[in-house]
């Protein structure tokens, strides 16, 4: 299997990353922010906000793309041509709604196409929640670890990596529009099953605790 990115698609993921960098700063720290934009500020608030800027390519940026990075990759096992593309007037709305204090974010979409059977494209579509999976059990290493060890960036971290992809997961697995989940409910709806109780469960779980 040969993983290729053409210079768009390298373009397109960097900005996407860095658009929600900003995004999830901007809603993380929406109050802070605001007093950056509304005049001359002391240089601690620039030291919180770059700290948060970190925390959000750390966790939201990598949560994000790695899920469409799964989707190239696996696409790609099947024989087909695979792009990430960045959709910009989705990053600037994130980035608008991360300022207004509300999260949203839709960065882009892994394009692929060729001859493909329904399971193939179930099991491509599956790929970036599962990934959010994995990526949950990472965080949650770094979190725990990070806690015990009292390195206090590492814990929050891991407990923001933790939550986000839990969201990610969850949300992609509802099978309604362009949502991963309704791509696997197509090709099998036990699979489907089994995948969105975890997932969409543990998102439920964390809106409601």
């Amino acid at each position: 299997m040969n993983i290729r990115f053409s210079g768009r698609e390298l373009r397109d993921l960097a900005v996407a990353w860095v658009a929600l960098g900003v995004a999830f700063t901007a809603f993380y720290f929406n109050r802070q922010l605001r007093l950056l934009l509304g005049g001359p500020v002391p240089s601690e608030l620039l030291v919180v906000l770059g700290y948060g800027f970190v925390l959000s390519m750390l966790t939201a940026g990598i949560g994000f793309l790695l899920h469409e990075l799964a989707h190239k990759v696996v696409a790609v096992h099947y024989g087909q041509l695979a792009e990430f593309r960045a959709d910009y007037s989705m990053l600037f709305l994130a980035v608008m709604a991360g300022l207004a204090g509300f999260l949203f974010a839709a960065p882009g979409a892994v394009y692929h196409r060729g001859r493909i059977t329904a399971r193939e494209q179930g099991l491509i579509a599956l790929a970036g929640p599962a990934v959010n999976v994995a990526l949950v059990a990472v965080f949650a290493g770094v979190w725990i670890g990070g806690e015990a060890a009292g390195f206090g960036l590492l814990g929050t971290i891991g407990y923001l990596g933790v939550i986000i992809n839990v969201l990610l997961a969850g949300f992609n697995m509802l099978p309604f529009g362009p949502l991963d989940g309704k791509k696997v409910m197509r090709w099998s709806r036990p699979v489907w099953a089994a995948s969105a109780v975890p997932t969409i469960g543990g998102a439920i779980a964390f809106f409601l605790f």
